[in-house]
């Protein structure tokens, strides 16, 4: 069973004077990439929660935003009512006005309100914890469903260029004929006389050197390699990708020494199929 790294996942906490939304989400990323957003009264605490969305989220570019909004009463900050005193007696000094025009002045003034650090409440960051979890499994939820439409399309691809190998391995042997017949007219058509023991050794060489048996056995053994791997239960997109780096390997070798329009068709469709399931392997956990 493979898994997307694509994912999102989120989690809304409802307080008595607080709302916190809890947000989580991933794009393909080689390895770990972690961006988190947190208020500055939960600073302390992010390290934390980093190590608890790591535990969850080996691979990915993920985003993680906390948002906590106050909905009640209960404020940080506060009218610093001294010091915004002090300077409506200095505005009546040298300003006249009402109070009302003085204080929206003082108001703006440095220092006319305060915020004061809230100490996190164990309790409220127990629920944070417990969000993150839900919204984590929320995002894992997301990108096994995500895998299993990578699973399909893989399964395809595959099968495509394992029927596309089935036409190149029962085309081999017209192939050979072909290069056969070819070498043959070449040599007549020099109009010399043709050492046919030596023509028959050479001919021999010539279609040693452009033998496909070997590449075509591997590449079904990679293939079959490939589906295996998709149907372990832990998702491994790199070796997924490895395994495409050697198909692609096998193919190419068999584009070289084909020799044969035919067949060199046949091997463009699987380097055309190839190169879907690559794209799509960087996406797979």
């Amino acid at each position: 069973m493979i898994q997307s790294m694509t994912g999102y996942g989120k989690s809304i906490l409802q307080l008595p004077s607080k709302k916190i939304t809890i947000e989580i989400k991933s794009l393909n990323s080689k390895n770990l990439d972690l961006h988190a957003r947190v208020p500055s009264s939960y600073r302390e605490k992010e390290l934390e929660l980093r190590n608890q969305i790591a535990q969850s989220l080996s691979r990915g570019k993920v985003d993680f935003n906390l948002y906590i909004e106050v909905t009640g009463e209960a404020t940080q900050t506060k009218v610093n009512q001294e010091v915004v005193t002090e300077y409506m007696k200095q505005l009546q000094a040298v300003s006249e006005g009402d109070d009302i025009d003085l204080l929206k002045m003082a108001i703006r003034l440095p220092d006319a309100l305060k915020t004061e650090r809230e100490e996190i409440d164990p309790a409220e960051y127990e629920k944070i914890v417990s969000g993150v979890e839900e919204a984590l499994a929320a995002i894992n939820e997301y990108r096994t469903d995500e895998g299993k439409t990578l699973e399909t399309d893989f399964h395809q691809r595959v099968t495509n260029i394992d029927s596309l190998l089935d036409q190149v391995v029962a085309m081999d042997p017209e192939r050979v004929e072909h290069v056969k017949e070819r070498l043959h007219k070449a040599v007549s058509e020099i109009k010399e006389t043709v050492d046919e023991n030596r023509f028959e050794q050479e001919l021999i060489y010539y279609l040693e050197k452009y033998d496909i048996t070997e590449e075509k056995v591997r590449l079904k053994t990679h293939l079959d390699y490939f589906k295996e791997t998709l149907e372990k239960p832990v998702s491994n997109g790199k070796k997924l990708g490895f395994i495409s780096q050697e198909i692609g390997r096998e193919i190419n070798t068999i584009g070289s020494k084909a020799n044969y329009a035919p067949m060199q068709q046949l091997v463009v469709q699987m380097k055309d199929e190839l190169e879907k399931i690559k794209e799509q392997a960087l996406n797979v956990l």
